[in-house]
């Protein structure tokens, strides 16, 4: 499997807070049946701005004391972005990351409030040759009102990563009703740790998995969780399934 999103640099963001944490980690995922690992680290202006350069650094140096412990798992560069009107200039000025230096952008929106011409910022990014990925929707208050929001950015081409933790209700009985939904309609690409501590979402994965087995067929599992995070690390287009507006009858819709 393929962690499409990890916060385990260490001392960048508001995950990993040192190095033995970040090889922690990496055993903790290998230990559950991960082979690779994006690091997306948080960019978010006045926050967290570490640069490309600063976080390949690190990945480096991680990369290297993991090679000297013997653990068989391959660590990727990206961020993830909080969304902003200049975003473009971000990844072109070698602040941000795209994902292995690919055309495939991650980004994060707010959590409560949707942003202002959001289909703006998109038509932006998809102009220069980019592909937007979202960051776990099934966590925005809007989306949880109605996950039906996704259909029109799934059309103009943008991708969507969910969490391995909302399967499980970790951030919620409305976000994992709602991470359900969107994976039994085609409207999820990836999955992701979005793992920031030791002893939390990795330990849970098993338990993930078994409850994927109950929502999707084995060939989407395998879709979301290493098929599709391959062909982004290797900066191929994905061919998706054709998403299915969700009935009416859930909360309202």
């Amino acid at each position: 499997m393929i962690d499409f999103h990890s916060h385990i640099l260490p001392e960048l963001d508001d995950g990993s807070r040192s190095i033995e944490e970040t090889i922690n980690l990496i055993k903790e995922a290998k230990k559950v049946g991960f082979t690779k690992i994006i690091a997306t680290s948080h960019y978010i202006q006045d926050e967290y701005e570490f640069d490309v350069e600063s976080r390949e650094k690190f990945l480096e140096m991680i990369n290297k004391g993991i090679k000297d412990l013997e653990i068989d798992i391959e660590l990727y560069l990206g961020s993830e972005i909080y969304v902003d009107y200049n975003m473009l200039e971000l990844i072109q000025d070698n602040k941000a990351s795209t994902i292995n230096n690919s055309k495939y952008i991650l980004f994060e929106l707010p959590m409560r409030n949707e942003i202002p011409n959001l289909k703006n910022i998109i038509y932006n990014l998809l102009g220069n040759k980019y592909v937007p990925i979202i960051a776990h929707p099934e966590r925005y208050e809007y989306v949880k009102k109605n996950p039906n929001w996704l259909l029109e950015f799934l059309e103009l081409g943008v991708l969507f990563q969910a969490n391995f933790g909302s399967v499980l209700g970790m951030y919620g009985k409305h976000a994992e009703k709602t991470v359900k939904l969107l994976l039994k309609n085609n409207m999820i690409h990836f999955l992701g740790s979005d793992v920031h501590r030791q002893n939390s979402i990795y330990n849970n994965i098993p338990e993930a998995l078994h409850e994927l087995n109950k929502i999707v067929d084995k060939k989407m599992i395998r879709n979301l969780t290493d098929i599709n995070a391959q062909l982004v690390l290797e900066n191929k287009p994905i061919y998706t399934e054709m998403p299915t507006k969700i009935k009416k009858g859930f909360w309202g819709i």
